[in-house]
């Protein structure tokens, strides 16, 4: 994820506004620049696992999961030298000021009494609404790293719900996605979700 963090590193949270409204933006460029980086190791990856099924949208479920984690601030690795532990505890607190202003935002509105209860344990680190807004906004980013992915690619097994009400799975039918893969959906588990991978609930020391 170098070229993950590289990017959401840069996060200008200094305009407050502008910061709070520019975060869906600079994760999903951060995620194409991360799907763009793992395309180039396609044809190798998928030689050695095809046994398996694994195909590039494993790895890209893998980096999306680990971007995922990033943002709910749920990321265990730290950085392997000086200079990534430097990016890491940066981004980090790029985001808890993003953070912190969007938590400003969503509980002074209408429903600002309710949300305040919802996220009264949020001191600081603000990882409940991150959880939310990861939930919120999954599915964009699904989109923004799997853009480079060959149209045919499929992820392993068949993680779709079908899209004619029947009880059954389907394979992913484009770049990875589910569906059309230009459904607009809505939470993870909805059927209409292009997000074929869970992995981003799954604790990161088990993926």
């Amino acid at each position: 994820l170098h070229l993950c963090d590289k990017n959401m590193v840069k996060m200008d949270t200094n305009n407050d506004s502008k910061a709070k409204h520019n975060l869906l933006l600079d994760v999903c460029l951060a995620a194409k620049y991360e799907g763009e980086s793992l395309e180039k190791y396609r044809k190798q990856y998928e030689a050695k696992y095809q046994d398996y099924g694994s195909t590039i949208c494993t790895i890209l479920a893998r980096s999306f999961a680990d971007i995922g984690d990033i943002v709910r601030g749920k990321d265990l690795y730290r950085g392997g030298n000086t200079k990534e532990k430097k990016q890491r505890k940066k981004l980090e607190e790029n985001l808890k000021t993003i953070f912190g202003n969007i938590y400003k935002d969503v509980t002074r509105g209408k429903k600002g009494q309710t949300l305040q209860a919802r996220y009264q344990d949020d001191t600081g680190n603000y990882f409940q609404l991150r959880e939310d807004w990861w939930e919120a906004n999954r599915l964009q980013v699904w989109k923004a790293i799997t853009c480079d992915a060959p149209d045919e690619a499929q992820y392993f097994g068949a993680p779709c719900d079908s899209d004619d009400n029947e009880k059954h799975s389907t394979l992913t039918k484009y770049k990875c996605r589910c569906g059309d893969g230009k459904s607009n959906a809505g939470k993870a588990g909805d059927n209409v979700s292009i997000v074929p991978t869970y992995f981003d609930y799954v604790p990161q020391y088990l993926r």
